[in-house]
């Protein structure tokens, strides 16, 4: 698959006319939970040639593939777009930035972009958007008979990446695993036993409600809703990040 990948990404480089300057795995495969049958979630940043950013009329800055029959499924963002994004911490190029399969990468980029993303990083605007996603899972999940394991795993993830902004104050490690030190042995040993039989069962399985689970979700968002309000803003300097954006187009010349 990986060699697919490099082919496809080659493939847009072409076609597009762009320089890819980062691709990585998102979604579950990165995240540490992934079933036989999870998509291939690839995210990259790329720069076009410098004429491209001198026209009045701004370009299209996405490139995005439908999945195919490899479950591949490819989203891109223009390294302008990423950089506005990342200066209202939006938190997918943070946690792409982090991704520990990393698929292209241009020297040195993945370092200047990370540094960027630790200066931007606003406490309470990600926590803020996890937050709003944990709700929508745990209330899918609550007071039902059978829970598709997928949800589960979505619903943890996004109220532990909170409670980890509330007691770190940085941004969520992408790898869930890094995550399972804020919880009590019980809990974690649950959530590895479900790891490992997600790891052989297909997107759609679904199981019994599991108490435990269900208990320590609907604790843990109490807590993150009665914090949030006490969290901090970001406070990024826009000339390093002009720097960055200038001197990465000038090196497409």
């Amino acid at each position: 698959m990986k060699t697919l990948i490099l082919e496809k990404l080659t493939e847009l480089s072409r076609l597009h006319d762009i320089s890819i300057l980062y691709a990585c795995e998102s979604g579950s495969r990165a995240w540490g939970f992934p079933s036989p049958d999870s998509d291939y979630d690839v995210r990259f940043i790329y720069v076009h040639r410098p004429d491209w950013y001198l026209s009045l009329n701004e370009g299209k800055d996405t490139i995005n593939l439908p999945v195919d029959e490899h479950e591949l499924d490819f989203t891109g963002w223009e390294l302008r777009k990423a950089l506005r994004l990342l200066k209202k911490s939006n938190a997918s190029p943070q946690e792409w930035i982090q991704s520990p399969i990393v698929y292209r990468e241009k020297d040195g980029f993945r370092d200047s972009f990370d540094e960027l993303c630790k200066a931007f990083f606003s406490p309470v605007a990600v926590a803020y958007h996890y937050h709003s996603m944990s709700l929508k899972y745990v209330d899918a999940s609550a007071a039902r008979d059978e829970v598709k394991l997928k949800s589960y795993f979505y619903a943890l993830r996004t109220t532990l990446a909170v409670a980890w902004i509330r007691e770190k104050n940085t941004m969520p490690p992408m790898v869930f695993a890094d995550m399972l030190c804020l919880v009590d042995d019980s809990v974690r040993e649950r959530i590895e036993e479900l790891t490992e039989l997600k790891s052989g069962k297909d997107e759609s399985y679904s199981m019994p409600s599991d108490l435990l689970i269900d208990e320590f979700l609907k604790t843990t968002s109490v807590k993150n809703s009665a914090d949030l309000a006490n969290l901090g803003a970001g406070h990024g300097d826009m000339e390093a990040m002009d720097r960055l954006f200038i001197k990465t187009v000038k090196e497409v010349l």
